[in-house]
């Protein structure tokens, strides 16, 4: 015997060329297999399966010759009784493998993936009821806070009017009263325009256009409280929208901007609006920019929420309604903001939409 041969001797380069013969066929057919349509792998299984068929049936009728050669040539019993028997049990083998397997194959795999789809579809589904839940009950109390308030608020001064109709204090007493019932005819209406699907009217239209209408609307505010708006069109923006709700989308934005300004006091306020559209020029934005105090990070995810609001006066739909209003048209709405250095809110808009009849 010679020396044992080490890797990368004659004798382990042979070794490892033969089982490189042997595994590129295996990957040509994985190749040529991942290129096949879902039709030709449907065809590919069935040829297979009928070969297997073909097979068994070749094997049995083999072994029912012998068989018959065997008794026809007289060869004593316990003789063909041993071949039948151990030539048989591969010929039910067989029978099994190509015959039965195939289809208590596909109906164990079909029987566990539905069994696991069926529990990770009942399992998500909880999750969602849970959350719809929670998001209910939140949405309850948060009506709850908004109208019970300004009610109580009405209710006990009007009592004190009731018990001292000729009060010196009536007048201003009967103001407040109306001032809260007021804020519940607006946290109602808010309520209800959110609540209700009213179907989008899209037609051609250019954002920075819907932009200026929306400025014009608040330039009696913008004046009064001597707010500096910069503005920068780096594209009109050609889009299909619908243009009262997106004016609705600046209006309230703008709006934020200036209760933010305006309760903070901050000096020199300045309100900066951008539009333009993305390299692809597939959608236009709109950016509204602040220099007032800035949101705190922990509040952040839930100015978007239905009737969170920090502000004294505020009814909490604003930003909520304004977020329909997007995802309606197929866009996205971001915030950023660092306390101290002001908020700003970036809203995406695709410029082309399907067909289909859309509601926000």
């Amino acid at each position: 015997m010679g020396p044992p041969q080490e890797n990368g001797t004659p004798g382990a380069e042979r070794k490892r060329l033969s089982w490189d013969f042997q595994e590129e066929p295996r990957r040509a057919r994985r190749r040529k297999r991942s290129s096949l349509s879902p039709e030709e792998r449907l065809y590919q299984e069935a040829q297979r399966a009928v070969e297997r068929k073909i097979r068994f049936f070749r094997h049995l009728f083999v072994y029912a010759l012998v068989l018959a050669g065997l008794a026809v040539a007289r060869v004593p019993f316990f003789v063909v009784a041993l071949v039948a028997i151990f030539w048989g049990v591969g010929v039910v083998s067989q029978f099994f493998s190509a015959i039965v397997a195939p289809s208590l194959r596909r109906e164990w795999i079909q029987t566990e993936v539905d069994r696991k789809v069926t529990k990770t579809v009942s399992r998500e589904r909880r999750e969602l009821e849970g959350q719809h839940v929670r998001s209910l009950e939140e949405l309850a109390a948060s009506i709850a806070h908004e109208i019970r308030n300004p009610v109580t608020a009405a209710k006990s001064l009007v009592q004190q009017l009731v018990e001292d109709p000729a009060g010196p204090d009536n007048e201003e007493y009967a103001r407040v009263a109306l001032e809260e019932l007021d804020r519940v005819e607006r946290s109602i209406a808010h309520l209800l325009r959110y609540a209700r699907d009213e179907e989008l009217r899209m037609r051609d239209i250019r954002i920075a256009d819907v932009v200026d209408v929306s400025l014009e609307a608040l330039r009696d505010r913008l004046h009064k409280g001597g707010v500096e708006i910069r503005r920068r069109v780096h594209a009109e923006g050609a889009l299909e929208g619908d243009p009262e709700q997106l004016r609705r989308v600046v209006v309230n934005l703008v709006s934020n901007a200036l209760d933010a300004l305006e309760e903070s006091g901050t000096p020199d306020p300045v309100v900066e609006i951008e539009t333009g559209e993305n390299l692809a020029a597939t959608d236009v934005w709109v950016r509204v920019r602040d220099n007032g105090p800035g949101i705190p990070p922990e509040i952040q995810e839930r100015v978007f929420r239905p009737f969170f609001t920090s502000k004294e006066n505020g009814t909490g739909l604003g930003l909520a309604l304004t977020r329909k209003v997007v995802e309606a048209h197929d866009g996205t709405i971001e915030l950023t903001s660092v306390p101290g250095e002001g908020v700003e809110f970036v809203v995406t808009l695709p410029k082309e939409h399907a067909l289909e009849a859309r509601t926000v």
